[in-house]
C-alpha cells in the first residue's frame, strides 16, 4: 500500500492556499499595526529564546507565519507554492500539513539548540552582573534601537531578544521532500545559468547553509541552522513514513 494519494493536479491545493492567505494577512496586520504605533506583532509572535522575557509558548508555532519584510514573504510564499503544490497533490492535504508543521517545529528545535550553545559560550566569559543586566534591560535597549557597547553583552542581548520569524524552516523541509520525491526533476533559477536536477540543488543548498552557519557572521540575520533543521527533520519524517509503508 502506498502512502501517496494520487489525485487530479490542483494548481493551488487547499493547505498551500491557506498558508499563503494566513502569511499574507499576518504580514499586512504587522505593518499596519506597527506603523500605527499600536502593537508590534513581530515581538509578540516571533520566536524568542526560551529564557527571554519575551518568550511565549505560542511563538513556537506563530513564528512560522511571520515575516521580516515583503521580499522575505514573497520569496518564501512563492517557494511554498512552487514546491508545496506538487507535494500536497501527491501526499494529500492532511499529510502535507503535518509534514509542514513538523519540519517547522524541527527547525525551531535545532535553532534553539544552536542559540543555547552560543549563549552558554558567551555567559562563561561574563560576570553575573553583566548577564543579569542583559536579562533585565536588554529588551528595552533594543526597542530604543540601541545596544550595549561591550561586545559580549551586545551579542548576548541579540541572542536573547532578537525574534526569529519566517516559514523558511518548513520551506527547507519542502525543498528536501521535493528533492527526494522528484530527484531528477530539472529546475531553472534566474541566478543559475543552466538547469540542475532537484537532488543536486538540494544537496548544494544544504551544504551552503551549513557553510554559512559555521561562519557565525554577526551581521548575518539568517538562521542557517534552522534551515538545516527543517531539512534534517524532513529527511527523518520521510524515511519514517517510507519504513511504515514498507512494513504495510
Amino acid at each position: 500500500m502506498s502512502y501517496f494519494q494520487p489525485q487530479r493536479f490542483n494548481i493551488l491545493p487547499p493547505v498551500v492556499k491557506n498558508l499563503l492567505i494566513i502569511n499574507g494577512l499576518l504580514f499586512f496586520a504587522t505593518i499596519t499595526l506597527y506603523s500605527s504605533n499600536l502593537i508590534d506583532l513581530t515581538k509578540i509572535l516571533g520566536l524568542h529564546y526560551w529564557k527571554s522575557n519575551n518568550f511565549e509558548t505560542w511563538q513556537i508555532i506563530s513564528h512560522m507565519f511571520m515575516h521580516g519584510g515583503f521580499m522575505h514573504l514573497f520569496f518564501n510564499m512563492f517557494a511554498v507554492w512552487m514546491f508545496g503544490s506538487q507535494i500536497e497533490n501527491l501526499w494529500g492535504s492532511k499529510r502535507f500539513l503535518n509534514y509542514y508543521l513538523l519540519t517547522g517545529l524541527g527547525a525551531a528545535f535545532v535553532h534553539f539548540i544552536i542559540i543555547h550553545l552560543q549563549i552558554q559560550s558567551l555567559e562563561n566569559n561574563m560576570t553575573l552582573i553583566q548577564i543579569e543586566k542583559v536579562l533585565s534591560d536588554g529588551s528595552n535597549i533594543l526597542n530604543s534601537v540601541k545596544n550595549y557597547i561591550q561586545n559580549d553583552m551586545r551579542k548576548l542581548n541579540l541572542l536573547y531578544n532578537t525574534p526569529v520569524v519566517g516559514a523558511s524552516g518548513a520551506l527547507f523541509g519542502l525543498l528536501l521532500a521535493f528533492g527526494m520525491l522528484y530527484p531528477n526533476a530539472l529546475l531553472m533559477f534566474l541566478f543559475f545559468p543552466f538547469p540542475i536536477k532537484a537532488k543536486y540543488f538540494v544537496m548544494i543548498y544544504g551544504l551552503a547553509e551549513l557553510y554559512y552557519g559555521l561562519q557565525n557572521n554577526p551581521n548575518d540575520n539568517i538562521a542557517h541552522f534552522a534551515h538545516l533543521g527543517g531539512m534534517i527533520f524532513g529527511f527523518i519524517i520521510i524515511k519514517y513514513w517510507q519504513h511504515q509503508n514498507n512494513n504495510n
